[in-house]
């Protein structure tokens, strides 16, 4: 796996387009310089499906091209049998960028051009075209939409002087439209889901994915380690508030954004999903780890907020952590469960929150659905999105806090 270089500078937070965040035994944060997000790609087995990548042809003529003014792409599995008429998208994640210079080097990656992007990724998790390894959802076409923007699929305008192109939200209609033309119009029944800044995205354009099909079709949305919290950091700042800022900013997201929520608050509050899920008419999961290992190394604890280091060893290790530290992780806990409260008491939405330390929990195939994936009440996530999708059962699964993550186990 490719480990990206430094993409920039924030105050003094070096940031890094794509590491991969991994949970291992003991609650084990791996230390990769705080990225600004992961990727979260495994190394793929011998018998993983490789896919090829398809560029969106003429998506430049509707103004829909990535940073670098390349043509945007996706990677395609056709259905069979019985899901022939079943549609699954996975909208990529991978950071953002905030100012023109993170931008620019952005633009030199996977994350800012299709020049840069894998010509073949390896579908597993909830991508599989395996039963045993992804019982519901394995014989869907199944969509990975690749994220080449750096606003989660939002942003509008460009910077002529910066040869920047700012196409997020043109990126995400011209490949809506481009899978409508390849048989998603047909949908009997359809899932828009993401991981990361794609699980952000799937949240911000939920109810416009309702809105492609007609109301007999089955929609509803995902969001896997979306929902970014706008806490107060280990130093008593806003390190993401602060970065967020930037991002709605230079890419001028807000004409974007929900009007429900901006019409009562400002654009910036707007990109954090805990002032946009309870307003999603489209059924919703959230699934999400409760302490999300990216937003405790990157938002909570970043090195800018800890100059000292006192919050090393907790984040290289969880069972390091101290009291106190224990005491302001719980506290982001709770933050996050009243995050999503109004959310819970819907009917039609489901949610699955464990207390492992991780990031992103669908597209590897351990967190998936694996005999030691994590559970909460004996259930495996793939089991739980099953179920709320289909109908079968509600599902509003919350673990008991750290340290009774029995399950989670990488």
């Amino acid at each position: 796996m490719d480990k990206m270089a430094v993409v920039g500078i924030v105050g003094s937070i070096i940031l890094l387009a794509g590491s991969l965040v991994e949970c291992v035994p003991g609650g084990l944060f791996v230390d990769l310089n705080e990225p600004y997000d992961n990727d979260v790609s495994s190394p793929p087995s011998a018998s993983a499906l490789m896919v090829p990548l398809t560029l969106i042809e003429g998506a430049d003529s509707k103004g829909a091209v990535c940073l670098d003014g390349t043509l945007p792409g996706y990677h395609l599995h056709r259905g069979s049998g019985i899901g022939t008429n079943s549609w699954l998208i996975q909208l990529e994640g991978g950071g953002w960028c905030q100012n023109v210079n993170n931008c620019i080097f952005r633009k030199t990656t996977r994350r800012g051009s299709s020049k840069f992007m894998e010509k073949e990724l390896a579908f597993t998790g909830i991508l599989s075209d395996k039963p045993e390894e992804n019982p519901d959802f394995f014989n869907w076409n199944r969509v990975k939409l690749r994220y080449c923007d750096g606003a989660s699929f939002s942003g509008s305008g460009q910077d002529e002087v910066a040869q920047l192109q700012f196409r997020g939200q043109n990126i995400w209609l011209a490949g809506m439209e481009e899978l409508m033309s390849q048989g998603m119009n047909n949908s009997e029944q359809a899932l828009l889901s993401g991981c990361s800044a794609g699980g952000l995205a799937s949240i911000l354009h939920c109810d416009e994915f309702r809105d492609l099909f007609p109301s007999t079709t089955k929609v509803k949305c995902l969001s896997d380690a979306g929902m970014f919290i706008d806490a107060v950091d280990v130093a008593g700042g806003r390190t993401l508030r602060d970065f967020y800022q930037g991002v709605v900013t230079l890419q001028n997201v807000k004409e974007n954004l929900p009007s429900s929520c901006t019409s009562r608050m400002d654009p910036t509050s707007c990109f954090f999903p805990q002032n946009l899920v309870a307003d999603i008419k489209t059924p919703m999961f959230i699934l999400n780890a409760a302490y999300d290992t990216w937003q405790v190394r990157s938002s909570l604890a970043p090195s800018t907020a800890d100059p000292h280091g006192f919050w090393k060893d907790c984040k290289a290790n969880s069972e390091l952590c101290n009291a106190s530290q224990i005491a302001f992780l719980q506290d982001f806990r709770d933050q996050m469960l009243q995050s999503v409260k109004a959310f819970e008491e819907s009917d039609q939405n489901g949610l699955f929150i464990n207390s492992c330390f991780t990031h992103c929990q669908t597209e590897t195939q351990d967190t998936w659905f694996a005999d030691y994936s994590p559970r909460i009440e004996n259930k495996k996530i793939a089991e739980s999105v099953g179920d709320w999708f289909f109908d079968r059962s509600p599902v509003k699964a919350i673990d008991c806090p750290y340290p009774c993550h029995k399950t989670c186990r990488m």
